[in-house]
């Protein structure tokens, strides 16, 4: 079956076939539905490498991200799909699992496909990586992190700002032994440990045997040991800034079974605001990150470049909000 049948079985021209089957909003929604009934009674499936191919324009973004068991990308892969399907792109989904040769090879293997953009996740990769994008002719945005280097356009936040921010406010409560704990040491988490240091140095109370870090891949029990670990210290800590809420929560529910009163004798605040923040005994303290936004902005600044435009500006910083809620 070709897009000519269905355009003949349909009573419509080629071309609307095509417009239609994209999901592209120009064609009447009865249209539409005339040729998506042709195209299902005989079978039709568009071929899009073919389609990529005759038109030498793909309808394919490729989004890489580094899981999709963490709610904070899938907050933003959800935003990006409900802005990119409307303009007629599907996405192709990468998962990195923060390994830079991982990424290096899923790009290969996606720019075989000649996807029309690509949305990648912060900034830091390998060199060959950084030259294929370069060499690609691929439009491309960066998620997560923003830069200044000329050509690269991103949309994020500041994460060493935003760590800097939650470090003075446990600072402001009286804090003076503030801790810092971190799982995967992914390259925005190291940030985020940048920002704390810098506020504690600026205060004059920084420490290096504050840092607790560990490589594993973060989750509930690891924060649950990470508090236990840091609670059993000489001197005692008085607040534990985790690096993300994963490790947060777990640290919240580690504290209930040690009998240990937050925030009266320690406080605790995380990263990411995620859903079940507010439902935790005490609240959790944490910076909400605007990941739903920076879907949406990303994919509109791709849009623009897939077009042929050129955005308002390379970066676009969506900053963050300090949410304070009784564990601190």
């Amino acid at each position: 079956m070709t897009l000519d049948d269905v355009a003949h079985a349909a009573g419509v021209s080629p071309i609307t076939v095509s417009r239609a089957l994209r999901g592209e909003r120009a064609v009447a929604p009865e249209l539409v539905e005339r040729v998506r009934a042709a195209a299902l009674k005989l079978g039709y499936v568009p071929d899009p490498a073919a389609r990529a191919l005759a038109s030498r324009r793909s309808t394919h973004v490729a989004v890489l991200i580094p899981m999709l068991s963490n709610a904070l990308f899938v907050d933003m892969v959800e935003a990006i799909q409900r802005r990119l399907r409307p303009a007629g792109y599907q996405t192709l989904i990468g998962i990195t699992h923060y390994d830079a040769n991982e990424e290096e090879q899923l790009l290969r293997e996606h720019l075989l496909h000649r996807p029309a953009g690509l949305l990648v996740t912060g900034l830091e990769r390998t060199p060959a990586t950084r030259a294929l994008i370069a060499n690609s002719g691929v439009p491309c945005v960066h998620l997560m992190e923003t830069s200044t280097d000329p050509g690269v356009h991103s949309v994020g936040f500041g994460q060493a700002d935003a760590a800097a921010a939650m470090t003075r406010h446990l600072l402001e409560r009286g804090r003076r032994r503030i801790a810092f704990a971190a799982a995967q040491l992914d390259a925005r988490t190291l940030q985020r440990l940048s920002g704390w240091r810098a506020a504690l140095t600026q205060a004059g109370l920084y420490d290096p045997v504050l840092e607790w870090r560990n490589p594993a891949p973060s989750s509930l029990a690891l924060g649950a040991l990470l508090f236990e670990q840091i609670a059993a210290h000489r001197p005692a800590v008085d607040a534990v800034f985790f690096c993300n809420d994963d490790l947060a929560q777990g640290a919240l529910l580690a504290a209930m079974r040690l009998r240990i009163a937050v925030p009266r004798k320690v406080a605790i605040a995380g990263f990411n605001d995620l859903t079940g923040n507010d439902q935790m005994l005490p609240p959790l303290t944490s910076v909400r990150t605007p990941r739903a936004e920076i879907g949406s902005a990303g994919a509109d600044m791709l849009l623009t470049l897939m077009q042929g435009g050129r955005p308002p500006s390379h970066t676009v910083d969506l900053g963050f909000e300090l949410v304070v809620r009784a564990s601190t």
